[in-house]
């Protein structure tokens, strides 16, 4: 018989480490773009595939750890993210190329994967009563492993540390998540403790609200993912150390996110969710537009409209759709995901394709690319990067000025409807 008691703050901390190593991959990744392109003589374009890969394997886990959760049970899922993280991150390391890259990168989104879809349903499982606050509280610490990893990176541009160092950073809190969970007990979904049958679990997962609020997810997650993962090299060229653009962007959304309980309590979910677009437009057009330390200032903007998207998407599904269960859970999550996975490549297109744009006719591309810090190339360069980052930015605010139109729709049609029952929109 198993005499371990469960210990809710425990498994919590020992799930916050764990996601502080998810956002961690993300932050070291995005500011070792241009190196390992550099390194490996990658283009734009595979830089972006490489960088795919991660979601790719965040969306593929997730999916399959909402649909095995309650068979595997979330203590399993945790031990395979686990594996996945420390194998993932040592084949990083050892890497000689796009392959190696590409595949290491892609395990270490699987762990990624499993890491949020367990810990989505072990949450909510746990607090009950409280869980889109109890959501909240746990995603604070996606934007602070992001502002972590960032100030880390920095710091070892700063000292001129290798790539392969930043990625060893990650290692340590690896194995101190993973000690966390030894001997721990777990608690069972939420789904099975209600008593609802997985059939019934499926149908809930295909409600028009839920399949609404999944398209939606497919835009807030391109848009706040997809372009925190490639802002570092966008705005590489506008002054100011674009890596502390994304530590800046991500110490706001920590702190949005720590007062969302308290911002909840005066509007509804679906009227932040509509002031998160307008915000998150407004910051990428600045974005796109700013020079200088005034880029902090539309950053700051950009991140107060993306810091409640997911969450707030999370914890709507999980209040107003439960019977979802973890598998309405993972599908959104998943989905966010794969939309960032489908939009970085794209990015990594338009990114290369403005680039080549802004280049003065008559100067070769390639001898342009591999200019030398501080010549005359090297400048033509860095002025092409201003211009292309700034279109390419201009792009992506396509995608939450869709996000305004749906859920300004949602946030009238649920205020005129207060007494309807979920699953309809």
């Amino acid at each position: 018989m198993d005499t371990y008691v469960l210990n809710k703050s425990r498994l919590f901390t020992a799930a916050s480490i764990a996601l502080v190593v998810t956002a961690m991959t993300f932050a070291i990744r995005a500011n070792l773009l241009g190196p390992l392109g550099e390194e490996f003589g990658l283009s734009l374009s595979e830089i972006g595939e490489i960088a795919s890969a991660a979601f790719w394997g965040f969306t593929v886990s997730m999916l399959i750890g909402g649909a095995i959760c309650d068979i595997v049970g979330i203590r399993l899922m945790y031990w395979i993210a686990f594996l996945g993280h420390i194998l993932g991150l040592i084949l990083t390391i050892l890497s000689v190329g796009y392959w190696s890259l590409f595949l290491s990168t892609l395990l270490v989104g699987l762990a990624n994967g499993f890491i949020e879809s367990a810990s989505y349903t072990m949450v909510s499982s746990m607090y009950t009563n409280e869980k889109a606050k109890k959501i909240n509280d746990w995603h604070i610490w996606f934007p602070m492993g992001i502002v972590i990893g960032g100030v880390i990176a920095y710091g070892c541009t700063l000292l001129d540390f290798g790539w392969k160092i930043q990625m060893a950073v990650m290692i340590p809190p690896t194995l101190f998540y993973g000690f966390m969970f030894l001997g721990q007990k777990f608690p069972k979904s939420e789904r099975v403790t209600m008593g609802v049958s997985t059939s019934e679990m499926i149908r809930a997962c295909f409600g028009p609200l839920f399949i609404f609020m999944v398209f939606c997810m497919l835009l807030t997650g391109a848009t706040e993912l997809g372009t925190n993962q490639w802002i570092a090299e966008l705005l590489s060229a506008v002054g100011v150390p674009s890596i502390l653009l994304l530590v800046f962007i991500n110490g706001i959304m920590a702190i949005g996110r720590y007062n969302a309980g308290a911002i909840l309590k005066r509007t509804s979910s679906t009227g932040l969710l509509f002031f998160s677009a307008v915000f998150s437009f407004i910051g990428l057009q600045w974005l796109g537009l700013a020079q200088g330390y005034v880029s902090f200032l539309a950053a700051g903007v950009f991140a107060v409209g993306i810091c409640f998207f997911w969450p707030t998407m999370i914890g709507f599904v999980s209040e107003n759709i439960p019977k979802s269960g973890p598998l309405g859970l993972s599908i959104m999550g998943s989905v966010g995901l794969l939309s960032t996975a489908l939009i970085m490549p794209i990015f990594g297109r338009v990114y290369e394709s403005q680039l080549s744009n802004a280049i003065p006719k008559g100067v070769n591309y390639q001898e342009i690319l591999n200019a030398e810090v501080g010549s005359y190339n090297h400048n033509i360069l860095n002025e092409a990067k201003v211009i292309a980052g700034s279109d390419t930015l201009m792009y992506a605010s396509i995608l939450p000025a869709i996000l305004i139109l749906a859920f300004g729709i949602l946030f009238l049609i649920r205020k005129k409807r207060r007494t309807m029952v979920p699953n309809e929109i």
